[in-house]
Order: structure tokens, then sequence, then C-alpha cells
């Protein structure tokens, strides 16, 4: 193995040593820890420690990292104090996600480390998030992702490169080549000959190194990174090396032929970077020794440090509270109720006030950027956007390839340097495609390690309009179920309005339900001004004594035409208008007034919402029921395309029969 020190000094270079030396030493600890039962699992990057200390040598401390479970390098090279990292692998509520989380799925703002979930390629995305923040505010910076040979062959993988190349974004992609995905081998992974050969294929460049030297590794980023920030493009590096354990302890290492760790054994980048400072000069045994001493005793010390923390004790009210980020009070100037006594309205359609409530965000937060597919001159599917580009520009309204997860994934990275996105779904049933980032990043991000995730998905939803099976679906229930997020569906253009600037200024992840079937049906009145509908508060929209039906979105004008159309009956209706959270307190007051209830929504029976909220009255408000809850939904089957099978297949088909059945109790 070849070392050219360039320009380096000796005192540098010897930095650069402790700074490898560390991490093996930390893992050698706590792979004694492991044997003792004093930690539960652990991912070794024992012969890999070239690549992360390389990385985080050849960038700036305020540039993010996004790692994996290999790369512990970044997060002592960046400084991240031995104690607390200790606390956090023993699971203690003083690491770095109060014992939520554990080995490497925990990231920090402060050091610019942004934790990772077990699905590794959505880090890869984030990234680009990330060096679109940076282009944006033309500062001279990259964001860097690690994936591992196995991780290339996931989806997000080419997601994650191609809107770097196309959005030419300041992104430098590592993969670390190991030779193994857990056991499967890299022959049967792939057919290239190398991975970095598929750079050229997303027009970017890339280049193959000995992930072993850590000098050479260095030095690769180190000039990336200023190609990267000059010529505002990203570059993939293929990082050839061998990790020397298991996947994870338990799994062992039996999968791999003996000989290869002979082979890699004499690759060590510990040992052989160690042997050249020696055998330079630049290293005396004598100091060798002294380092290795002193290292030795300060992760005792932080060890001890570490253990001094006490047993978490669960406090039920304060982990409710960290599955979101506060919100910022909205300011009385802004709520609904003011701006009826001082704006002037108009009446406009379902989708205008959308569009007026897209617009008013935009002017309202100057870090918002929206994202879809053909949302910028096109204007999106309905047109909900056009002309925006005119007002904001290309940079802040975004075309984007067709890769829902990629899109999503990026708006976390932007979140993470402050700014806001909206992700326009072409349609609802589109979302399945980046359900991923949804559940397991975006809304799981705030609890894991505090950092929020700015981020409001836009969703046209909905059958009625003949669409067929995969542009029709109700697919609410898919997320409600999902700790983290938030999910709200109007029914009015008032609501649609308000309650989208709310989303805008939540710093939680908001999924925003548009009934398609609304848009140009729906008109109302609608103020001119800035406000916004809190969400998580239902609408009464009439009271009355005889039966409640709680519903939201397009089942709300199916029951005020029921309503309308039987005059001899006193009908309570509330329209949830936020399904998560719900207003309980709303549903609760209904049930008073008439004892009678039927939960009415479009989604299919089996899963739906009504089910939980069915539930909870049972539960909480049984001595107020003259009446068993009654479901009203859709048919168990997928949205047909023809309209009389729609309409057959709608909840809207069954509502009479429903409210007869609950009137005969």
């Amino acid at each position: 193995m070849q070392f050219d020190r360039k320009a380096l000094s000796d005192e540098e270079l010897l930095r650069f040593y402790l700074a490898i030396l560390r991490p093996r030493m930390i893992e050698e600890k706590m792979l004694v820890l492991l044997r003792q039962g004093r930690i539960s699992k652990w991912f070794s990057g024992i012969g890999q420690e070239a690549i992360s200390v390389g990385a985080a040598l050849a960038l700036q401390p305020d540039e993010w990292v996004m790692p994996l479970h290999r790369n512990l390098g970044i997060f002592t090279t960046r400084g991240m104090p031995l104690h607390k990292l200790f606390m956090q692998w023993q699971g203690q509520k003083e690491g770095y996600s109060k014992g939520r989380e554990r080995s490497f799925h925990f990231g920090s703002g402060e050091h610019h480390i942004c934790g990772m979930i077990s699905h590794l390629g959505p880090q890869l995305s984030i990234a680009d998030g990330v060096a679109l923040a940076h282009k944006l505010r033309r500062e001279d910076k990259v964001s860097l992702s690690f994936t591992g040979d196995g991780g290339t062959s996931e989806g997000d993988f080419h997601e994650a490169l191609n809107v770097a190349a196309v959005w030419d974004l300041p992104v430098i992609f590592i993969i670390e080549n190991n030779g193994y995905g857990l056991s499967t081998p890299v022959a049967e992974q792939y057919r290239c000959e190398t991975l970095v050969q598929r750079a050229k294929g997303y027009g970017m460049e890339g280049v193959c190194i000995d992930g072993n030297n850590l000098l050479t590794v260095y030095d690769t980023i180190k000039g990336v990174r200023e190609y990267c920030i000059r010529e505002q493009k990203p570059y993939l590096i293929e990082c050839m090396t061998f990790r020397m354990r298991g996947h994870e302890e338990a799994s062992g290492t039996k999968y791999v032929p003996p000989e290869l760790f002979v082979q890699w054994a004499e690759k060590d980048p510990v040992k052989k970077f160690e042997e050249w400072l020696l055998l330079e000069g630049i290293l005396t045994y004598s100091h060798m020794e002294q380092v290795k001493a002193s290292l030795k005793a300060e992760i005792e010390s932080e060890l001890t440090r570490a253990e001094l923390g006490g047993p978490i004790v669960p406090v039920t009210t304060e982990e409710l509270e960290d599955v979101y980020a506060p919100v910022p009070e909205a300011g009385t100037d802004k709520d609904i109720e003011t701006v009826h006594k001082f704006s002037s309205s108009r009446t406009i359609r379902f989708i205008d006030a959308i569009q007026d409530g897209l617009k008013a965000g935009m002017e309202a937060h100057s870090n918002l950027v929206l994202m879809g597919q053909d949302i910028a001159d096109y204007g999106g599917a309905f047109k909900i956007t056009e002309g925006f580009v005119e007002l904001f520009g290309k940079e802040r309204v975004r075309n984007t390839p067709l890769c829902e997860s990629a899109i999503l994934g990026a708006a976390l990275g932007l979140s993470l340097e402050g700014f806001k996105s909206m992700v326009e779904m072409q349609f609802a049933d589109f979302v399945s495609v980046g359900l991923n980032q949804i559940v397991n990043n975006l809304a799981k991000i705030h609890y894991r390690w505090g950092q929020h995730a700015d981020v409001v998905v836009r969703l046209p939803t909905g059958a009625g309009v003949g669409a067929g099976p995969f542009h029709s679906q109700s697919n609410e229930a898919w997320f409600v179920h999902t700790p983290g997020l938030k999910i709200v569906y109007p029914s009015t253009p008032e609501d649609a309005k308000g309650l989208l600037l709310a989303s805008l200024a939540d710093p939680n992840p908001v999924l925003f339900f548009e009934h398609k079937a609304l848009y140009r049906s729906i008109s109302g009145e609608v103020p001119e001004a800035y406000y916004t509908v809190p969400i998580g508060k239902a609408r009464i929209v009439q009271e009355g004594s005889d039966l409640s039906i709680i519903t939201y979105g397009a089942a709300v004008h199916w029951a005020k035409e029921y309503a309308e159309q039987h005059p001899e009956l006193s009908i309570d209706i509330v329209d949830l208008r936020s399904l998560l959270p719900l207003d309980y307190d709303a549903i609760r007051a209904s049930v008073m007034r008439t004892g009678k209830v039927i939960v009415l929504h479009e989604d299919t029976l089996t899963g739906g919402i009504g089910g939980e909220i069915s539930a909870w009255i049972g539960e909480h408000c049984f001595e107020l029921l003259d009446a068993p809850v009654l479901r009203c939904a859709s048919l168990d089957t997928p949205v047909p395309f023809n309209l009389e099978l729609e309409k057959n297949f709608l909840a809207k088909a069954r509502l009479a029969t429903t409210v007869d059945r609950l009137l005969r109790y």
C-alpha cells in the first residue's frame, strides 16, 4: 500500500493517525462490552475506518453527512463526546435519542450528521435535499451520503443519483464496497465490473479507489468536494474495502472464505498507516504507545462517566409530546376568526382556494420550495400551480423526475437546512412508491433524535370521477396509523386554504388530502387575506338531535345532501377536517347531542378510520349511546372504472339504508 502525503505536514499526519486509531480502539472496547452483555448489538466497521475518517477529515464540519452502520469514524472525527456516544449505545436517556434508538440510528444537528433508518437507500436522497439547499443559497458546500454495495440494488440509489444529476446538485455519493450485503456476495448482487461504472449512466463522474488507504480517501474526497462546488455537479466514489467482522456480531462470518480474512488483514487501514508513519519517522514507537495509552485511558474514563447515568424511568406524557415538534403560534392577526372580521372575501372553487393557499404560503415563507411532477410550466396535472413559475421562479417551483421516494427524501434534506417544502403527488395513489420515506423517515425523525421534518405532501384523492382503481383510492387510513404524521382532509374552500396555510406553517410532516371531485364542483366564500385553520379541530356543519354523522372530505357533502332531502330528521353533522390528530372533544359532544352515530367515509370499510372512531366512541361514550355506532363506508373492493359500478361502490349508495338501520333502534 502506497501513501502519498502530498502537502500534509507531520502534525497533520499525526492528527490523521489519532483520528483513525480512535474508532478502532473504541470498537475493540465495544466488542468487549458486547460479550459482557453491557450493550445489546453492534455493527462493526473494523477494516473500513479509512473511509469514514478520510471523508470526515476532507469535509468542512458544517457539511452534512448521511452515514450508515459502519461509519463510527464520522461520529468520532466530528468530535461527538464519547461518553454521550456510550450513553447512546447503552440505551440511556442522556444519549442522542433518549434511549429510543439503537447503535447508529441517530443523528445530531449540531454535528451535521443525519441519522439513518434501517432501510438503507433513503439516506441518499436526503443528501440531495441538503445539496439543493446549498445550491439555492449559493453556498460553497457539499453534502455526502454513504451506501453499501448492497444498497446500490435499491430503487432509492437510482432515484437519488438521477435527481442529483438532473438538478446539478453538489453531492458526493460514497459506496463502501466491502464485498457482502450481509451474507450475499457481490457476485450475486450485480453484473457490472465495478459499481462506479453506473455513474456514466446518470451523466456524472465517478472513481473507484482503495478504501483502505486513508490518504487516498482523504485526497480523493477533498478533490471531489472542490469539483462538486466548482462545477455544481454530483460525484460517485466507490471505495473498495472489507469488513473483518460479521454484518453485525450475531450474524458471524462463516459465509466468508477464510483466505479473504488473511488477504485483507494485510491491508488493514489502521495497521498499514501506522507502519508507514513509523517507517517515515513521522511516528516513533514510544509516541505510538503514548497515543494508545492515552486513548485507552480516555475510553475508560468516558465509559465510567457514561455509566453514572441511571436507568430510564418512562414518562408517558414526555414520550407522547416528543412525537411532534412544537408548532409556533399562528398569531391572532392570522387566524380565521379575526380575518373574517377585517378581510374581504370572494366566492371561489375548492381548487382555487388551494391555489390561493399555496400562493399565500409561498409569499409568507421565502424558504418554501414546491416540488412535483409537471408542476412548473405545465402547472401540475390539475393546474393548481399554473403561473407559479412566473411568480416565484423555477428554483422554488421545481419539476421532478418520476421518483416519489427521492423527492420526499430531498424534502427532508431541505428541512435539515431550515427550508420548508411542499411535495405534490400527481395522484394520492402514487404515494405508495414513497411510503417508506413518509412512514419511516419523515414521521419518526423528531421522536428519534429531535429533528423536525418541515414537509407538506399534497395528495389529490378520491373517487367519483370515473378514474378507476389506480387514480381514485382513498388511502388516508394507510397513514393514520403512523405516529408523527399529521393528516388533513378539508371539505370546503375556506378550510382548504386555511388548513393548507396551517400545514405549511407547521414544522411537522403533514399529509394534505384534496378530493378531486370537489375541485371544480364546490364553491364558497373564502377570505382574501392570509389565515390559518387549526389542525386537529373539527367543524360543526350543523347541530341536530336525532342522529350524528361524523365524516370528512366529499362525504360531508353527501351528509348535507341527505339532511336537506330529509328535513323531518334533525341530523348533527361533524366535519372532522383532520384525521390525525382527531378532535375527540367534538366527537364526544356530537354523541351527547344525539346518542346515535354513523361514521361515514369514502374509504373502504375494513381498516378504515371509521373503525377507530367507532371503537373510541364505544370505549369513551358508551353511556351516551342509544344504539350501536354504525359505519357507512365503500365496498371492500378496488375502485371500479365504470360510473355505475363506481356509484355502487361508494359509501353514498348505502347512506340511506344505514340511517334507516340506526333509526330503528
